[in-house]
């Protein structure tokens, strides 16, 4: 599974097991998190974490998520979606109003969140998005970079792009057809064992003499193993 490194994310709710089930969700996709129960206690944390996504509740003792949100928006730059359980009109345009990048009611799916989250990361933090972590392999498309086991690798630009479009479908059977379209393009008119040849360059970059990693599956391709 694609995990996106280096994005914080504050949930802010004073129910304790929404708190848990979204922390761990979240966690398990990659992100760094951290909790807070009450409004005073999120303002402070956000001070200290700076999160680039809040995930606000509206409804909270003491200070509430609107004001929450206005403090925040005051000095952080921060994206902030607001959760209510209330689905009235008047609760989402007042957050708006005061900053809120979106809104959503509960319940709601995580998989609805995670979209939302990722929207306000492409239009917020797109630079954020440039890099994922696979097994021991990092790509950092920004750079045009790729890693593995901690070490740059020294790749051409048809080596990286190669490379990266194995790691990204790991598991699956790549033709050399499929391979020479999505890496060399439709209107490529070489010889497809040009593919093989640079399979060989990456297995010796990558040292792995015994092709474990990248796997030849005879009259069907090349796979990529993460371990």
């Amino acid at each position: 599974m694609q995990k996106i490194k280096g994005i914080k994310i504050l949930l802010v709710d004073d129910e304790p097991n929404i708190l848990q089930f979204l922390e761990m969700g979240l966690q398990d996709e990659g992100f760094e998190v951290q909790t807070a129960q009450d409004g005073m206690t999120a303002v402070t944390l956000a001070k200290q974490f700076l999160p680039h996504i809040v995930i606000l509740d509206v409804m909270m003792p003491g200070m509430d998520g609107f004001e929450v949100c206005r403090m925040l928006k005051k000095t952080e730059n921060v994206a902030i979606i607001m959760l209510t359980a209330k689905d009235e009109v008047d609760d989402r345009v007042k957050g708006l109003m005061l900053g809120a990048d979106d809104y959503m009611m509960k319940p709601f799916s995580f998989e609805e969140l995670l979209a939302r989250i990722q929207a306000r990361i492409r239009n917020q933090f797109p630079n954020l998005l440039g890099e994922v972590v696979m097994g021991a392999f990092r790509i950092d498309d920004r750079r045009k970079e790729i890693s593995y086991e901690q070490r740059l690798l020294e790749l051409s630009t048809t080596e990286y792009e190669l490379l990266k479009f194995m790691v990204l479908n790991q598991g699956l059977v790549l033709s050399k057809s499929k391979i020479l379209d999505k890496v060399w393009g439709y209107d490529f008119g070489g010889d497809e064992n040009i593919v093989e040849v640079y399979i060989r360059s990456l297995r010796d970059k990558l040292n792995d003499k015994e092709h474990r990693l990248i796997r030849t599956l005879r009259g069907a391709g090349y796979r990529v193993d993460l371990v």
